[in-house]
């Protein structure tokens, strides 16, 4: 049988030892995930009542276009309806997008220290790849504007950006809108817009009607905990979302996904209380990186990206054996670095007190 060449340079995406694994391996009573990105506080309890209501609806197909979802969003914020997309989590808007806007025939500008799935789904359709090297964690946004020319297609900006946590600035973005050409799309990906706190973050859905080339995609499987359900959105142009309806399949989203989004849009207080915790729990590590003179990426999201100047796959192998399961920054080139998801402050205090016993240690060798 035939593939498609570009695919032997890939392979599955691997997700990693099962939680009944750990515990059996390690002899661990819990498993705490803190490599993901989830919301350590769950999801909001008008999701929980909404999903219960709902749970004996389920033997007819969706709503195709999720068009309560549509005009939720819509008036939340305060945007016509038809500027919205909705699908699996931003992985299937990736997906689409690429489906959609890229050939052998285009490019595509992103940066190289950024979320894996712009590239996996660009190789896939065989486009030509510009990576951009970053800035301390931040894309550059110049070298960027120089990498497009004519046949740029896509220009992808994670923002705040996974794995750094770091931002795109409003005055940079409206560099790169103003400089590019309208025939390529700027997709921003916001996944982790909701913590947001930077003043000189852009308003991205602002822009929605200034610059048609411009795509904003959010989540709800992080702030809003429903990462279960792969729900996510987009706002952009109706003819971009035009093309999206045209390559998505037709079901795309489900029944208690839709019901769970929209609850969820409608517990802006939750929203607001997680950030809150989360911004918390964020000190708690930038004095920890304090204490031992560690070099991190200021965060705007719900983690932490730290050099702790060891390697960062022996530090991982030894948080799972406590039952901690964190991101080595091997999976993006950084031997010395860990990706950690920010949970509740008892599940932090007690890695920071793991990573704080190892740094004290003389001997670079971990063991138990």
């Amino acid at each position: 049988m035939k593939v498609k060449n570009q695919l032997m340079q890939l392979t599955p995406y691997c997700t990693g030892m099962r939680t009944e694994e750990i515990k059996k391996k390690y002899g661990v009573e819990t498993v705490v995930k803190l490599d993901s990105n989830e919301n350590p506080y769950g999801c909001s309890e008008k999701v929980i009542k909404a999903l219960r209501t709902n749970l004996s609806n389920l033997t007819h197909y969706p709503d195709a276009n999720a068009d309560q979802l549509r005009q939720k969003a819509a008036s939340l914020y305060g945007i016509h309806p038809n500027h919205f997309f909705f699908g699996q989590g931003i992985d299937e808007l990736i997906r689409l997008l690429c489906r959609a806007y890229l050939d052998p025939t285009v490019n595509t500008v992103l940066s190289d220290f950024s979320f894996f799935q712009y590239k996996r789904n660009a190789v896939i359709e065989g486009a030509e790849i510009r990576e951009i090297p970053d800035i301390q964690g931040r894309h550059d946004i110049t070298r960027m504007i120089q990498a497009v020319d004519q046949n740029t297609s896509i220009l992808w900006i994670c923002n705040p950006n996974n794995p750094t946590g770091q931002y795109v600035s409003k005055q940079e973005l409206h560099q790169l809108l103003d400089t590019v050409s309208p025939d390529t799309l700027v997709v921003c990906d916001e996944a982790y817009f909701e913590y947001v706190e930077a003043a000189d973050f852009p308003d991205t859905l602002s822009l929605i009607e200034q610059y048609p080339n411009l795509v904003v995609m959010r989540t709800f499987s992080k702030a809003y905990g429903l990462a279960a359900l792969r729900i996510g959105y987009c706002i952009a142009h109706p003819h971009v979302v035009a093309t999206l309806e045209v390559v998505k399949e037709t079901f795309n989203t489900s029944h208690l996904a839709q019901i769970a989004a929209l609850a969820a849009l409608d517990d802006q207080d939750f929203i607001g209380e997680c950030k809150r915790k989360n911004r918390h729990e964020l000190e708690e590590y930038y004095t920890f990186c304090w204490r031992f003179g560690l070099s991190y990426y200021p965060s705007q999201t719900n983690f932490i990206f730290i050099d702790l100047g060891r390697n960062c796959d022996e530090i991982a192998s030894y948080l799972l054996s406590k039952g901690y399961i964190v991101r080595p920054g091997s999976t993006w080139g950084c031997q010395t670095g860990l990706r950690i998801t920010l949970g509740n402050s008892i599940q932090n205090d007690t890695l920071i007190a793991y990573l704080s016993q190892l740094l004290k240690t003389k001997d670079s060798t971990i063991s138990d």
